[in-house]
């Protein structure tokens, strides 16, 4: 299972956005890019810019691997339907993202954190796997005992972020539902990010 261990202001100060939601801004004092000459920077050729996307996306999950993107991509496309909508879908329903997007933690990461060390229930039994895919009908939990976390009560109560449509949350249980599987549309992410110029330009890595 790997875990993102770089530094995480960096990339934030890359794409100018508090991509991970940190309670402490990146953006506040550094908003230009990073690097001695980082407002300087060229024009982007075509592949600079859909290689830019690509990494806008797996920065917006947790900072995916390139293979994990590669399968969910590869996954999406052999549906034969909507490409950019099952891809982005997959994503979403991710364990770690709905443990986030329930507002059980303040960020992806310390999602990814809450599922690896056994604090998620799916459906009343454990799952330390973040790459879960939640169902719809499916029941995200938090372990009884670590409902008493002063960080994950600081998160669920807190007002920056509201949970999504397609989820509804039990503040008082520490539970969720997925309802649905989300659309384009009802998906919020952290900073714009042009899907099917990724998916064109996952096709064309193959």
């Amino acid at each position: 299972m790997s875990r993102y261990t770089e530094p995480k202001n960096r990339i934030a100060r890359r794409f100018g956005v508090n991509v991970f939601g940190r309670t402490k801004n990146p953006m506040q004092h550094k908003a230009h890019p990073p690097g001695m000459h980082g407002a300087k920077r060229k024009k982007k050729s075509d592949f600079g810019i859909q290689l830019e996307e690509k990494q806008k996306l797996k920065a917006a999950y947790g900072m995916l691997t390139e293979s994990q993107l590669m399968r969910y991509y590869h996954a999406a496309a052999r549906k034969h339907k909507n490409t950019p909508e099952i891809f982005l879908q997959t994503l979403e329903c991710r364990l770690d993202t709905v443990v986030y997007r329930l507002k059980f933690a303040n960020t992806i990461f310390a999602a990814h954190q809450l599922v690896s060390h056994g604090h998620v229930f799916v459906n009343g039994r454990r799952v330390d796997r973040r790459s879960f895919q939640v169902q719809p009908g499916m029941v995200i939990s938090i372990k009884e005992k670590s409902q008493k976390s002063k960080a994950i009560n600081e998160s669920v109560q807190g007002s920056g972020r509201s949970v999504p449509a397609y989820l509804t949350q039990d503040s008082n249980t520490f539970s969720g539902q997925l309802l649905a599987r989300p659309s384009l549309e009802e998906i919020s992410l952290p900073l714009e990010i042009n899907i099917p110029m990724v998916c064109d330009f996952l096709a064309h890595s193959a």
